[in-house]
């Protein structure tokens, strides 16, 4: 069995601070140790040549981040630890991935709609000062995702629609190309993942909001005590929802010691000894921590090297991935060129799957033999996922399957069972 792949990186482009750790750093050590999971960890610095015009903030930021998840524990022995830009196939496939996917579904990203509805309101050309690169940056995050085909990528609830979007590319590419992608899937704390900032918004350098993962202590509590409360006095009691201060003790805490400061809450804790008490909670949590931070900080040379041994490990599987790619979509040695029959002949040498999206936004699969003949055809499906679990449990119990499934599949003639029996045995056979 395949063991689950996770992804998850974070941009250069500032400290890292506590929204990172809770959203992304410590859920992805945690998942680096689980023996049935292999981890892949970038930092993402072609993504902040979006929004930094900054060289040495850029440089700055990849060491910080860097020593910030191996003083987390992150061990590069057991994972896949890269900077982005030492693998050139990703900005490769990224063009791959343009050529397949709709325009229209890149209007629709929230950075995008974000930068146009801000310009509309102010009288502007709707793309003034809106890059091209922050237009197609969902396209180079499909590419960090499907490079290394993975299953869930940690991410905030702001991300899901990109975990989407690279879903729609790899199951467009599936459809023109064969069966090359992983469609993945998004995968989500609850409770911290999106932590709030000083202000009570989400805790982002673009709000300028944050605070510090590895502040020195004296820094760490002055920026708590600065969080935004309201004005109940002590002994008044005071309200966790919309609590940013609640919030962010809750993702540090035990379950109980939530509970206790619920309770404090109701019986009217004062907001000083509130704040407090998060400081004490998280310096518990970060203190073991920053002293290992602030030695990597130091050792530029032994993280460079550690980076780079990580490309070499990711490039193993990107390099060869990328050559099937590239042969896929027919850039290929001209030497092994044939009339086309050839080729259209051993793509459908055994029974195939299709899977794709019509104009009513359902998703759909058909069943073709070897011949390239209609087989089965799918009803629509709300969600790829849906669509695409059908087709494994197909393959996985062939016509067993058909029963469970009728409702989902148009009729099928006493002739057509019967090919479409003989083709899922194939198929069977063949996995």
């Amino acid at each position: 069995m395949t063991p689950q792949r996770f992804l998850t990186g974070i941009t250069t482009s500032g400290t890292p601070h506590l929204g990172n750790y809770v959203g992304s750093i410590r859920p992805s050590v945690r998942a680096s140790q689980r023996a049935d999971v292999q981890s892949f960890y970038f930092l993402a610095d072609y993504h902040a040549l979006i929004k930094v015009e900054d060289p040495a903030r850029i440089q700055r930021s990849t060491l910080e981040i860097a020593a910030s998840w191996l003083a987390c524990g992150l061990n590069p022995e057991r994972v896949t630890f890269y900077r982005q830009s030492d693998i050139p196939e990703i900005p490769e496939l990224t063009w791959f991935l343009t050529c397949v996917l709709g325009k229209g579904v890149l209007n629709r990203a929230h950075a995008y709609k974000a930068s146009v509805d801000k310009n509309t309101a102010a009288g502007l050309d709707p793309d003034a000062d809106v890059s091209a690169g922050l237009f197609m940056y969902p396209v180079l995050m499909g590419a960090d995702i499907l490079m290394f085909n993975a299953h869930k990528v940690p991410v905030g609830r702001d991300q899901i629609q990109h975990i989407e979007m690279a879903r729609d590319m790899a199951n467009s590419f599936n459809h023109r190309y064969g069966e090359h992608f992983v469609p993945p899937e998004a995968e989500i704390e609850e409770s911290v993942a999106t932590l709030p900032g000083l202000d009570g918004r989400k805790m982002s350098k673009s709000y300028d909001n944050t605070i510090p993962l590895f502040a020195p202590r004296a820094q760490l509590q002055k920026l708590i005590a600065g969080i935004v409360t309201d004005s109940r006095a002590p002994g008044e009691p005071k309200a966790v929802e919309g609590s940013a201060l609640f919030q962010i003790y809750q993702a540090f805490a035990t379950p109980a010691e939530t509970d206790s400061l619920r309770q404090a809450y109701a019986n009217g804790i004062g907001w000083g000894d509130a704040k407090q008490r998060l400081f004490e909670r998280i310096d518990q949590e970060i203190a073991p921590m920053r002293e290992a931070y602030l030695a990597l900080l130091a050792d530029p040379a032994t993280i460079e090297q550690t980076l780079l041994a990580g490309a070499t490990k990711a490039r193993r599987l990107a390099t060869p991935f990328m050559g099937r790619l590239r042969q896929a979509v027919g850039l290929r040695d001209l030497r092994a060129a044939d009339t086309g029959q050839a080729s259209k002949a051993a793509k459908l040498e055994r029974p195939l799957f299709k899977q794709y999206r019509e104009s009513d936004g359902q998703f759909y699969f058909k069943l073709l033999d070897a011949q390239g003949h209609l087989l089965l055809q799918s009803l629509g499906f709300v969600t790829p996922r849906e669509a695409g679990q059908a087709i494994a449990r197909l393959k996985a119990e062939g016509a067993a399957a058909l029963a469970a499934l009728g409702d989902q599949l148009q009729p099928l003639s006493a002739e057509g069972h019967h090919h479409l029996d003989a083709a899922l045995q194939a198929l069977r056979e063949g996995d």
